[in-house]
């Protein structure tokens, strides 16, 4: 008995360390995403390419372990690597001076000094591994156009006063924004994501569409579920409870 209670404190003790480690890593990956959305802002990055290197780092890091890649520069190659592929191309100075700046407000541009080439190495470098660890995958179909479609069709069901009064379009696009900073955005389907977003913003400010014969949603996108809906939108206000812990 004193044997298995033992071993019973042992695995307590085991599962409390792997949730404290889980939490930590999901502490880290909620920072760099955020590292990664306002350097991508300062850069003059579109929302598209930001959402891609956001994307480019959660299906990295569902593979790749912390202990072995440091998060924020493979953030750095994340965001060098999504320039390309949304064809909105960034030198590799601006995206380590804009970083280092990150890091050190107020800060001198680096020098062109040994120090830099090493570290412009490094993004350069790491953006093979991802390729390689991606298997060259780095094209995604985000939910933004989805969206878009969305928020015309129910903006049509409503009346135009109910819309005018309450900023729908402006959370749902919030929402849909803030799921970057989580694996939710690479975990379901694109229009399932957006769908969510809309339905939750809606939700926010009590805003009813008129129904018909089917719900609303299940108009605009036939293949989700109200189970669904409801997992992704505890995945996405999970984020903002991260939100509290990281500040």
């Amino acid at each position: 008995m004193q044997a298995s209670r033992s071993a019973h404190v042992a695995g307590m003790e085991n599962n409390s360390t792997a949730a404290g480690d889980s939490s930590n890593e999901t502490k880290t990956h909620f920072r760099v995403c955020r590292f990664i959305i306002e350097t991508g802002v300062k850069l003059g990055m579109r929302s598209v390419p930001v959402a891609t290197a956001c994307s480019l780092y959660h299906k990295f890091f569902q593979t790749a372990s912390l202990q072995v890649y440091e998060p924020y520069l493979v953030a750095m190659s994340c965001i060098y690597l999504s320039g390309k592929v949304e064809e909105q191309h960034l030198r590799t100075r601006d995206i380590i001076n804009v970083c280092h700046r990150y890091f050190r407000p107020g800060s001198d541009p680096l020098e062109l000094d040994e120090k830099f080439w090493e570290l412009r190495d490094s993004v350069v470098q790491c953006e093979l591994l991802i390729l390689r660890q991606l298997n060259f995958h780095v094209s995604f179909e985000h939910p933004h156009k989805y969206l878009l479609h969305y928020l015309l069709s129910v903006r049509s069901l409503l009346n135009r006063h109910a819309w005018a009064r309450t900023p729908i379009a402006e959370t749902a696009w919030a929402l849909l924004k803030d799921s970057y900073h989580g694996p939710v955005c690479v975990r379901h389907q694109p229009q399932h994501l957006a769908l969510t977003a809309l339905y939750l913003a809606l939700h926010t400010y009590g805003v009813q569409v008129p129904a018909g014969e089917r719900e609303w949603w299940q108009v605009l996108c036939e293949d989700i579920t109200k189970a669904q809906i409801e997992a992704i939108m505890t995945e996405l206000l999970q984020l903002y409870d991260m939100e509290a812990k990281c500040t």
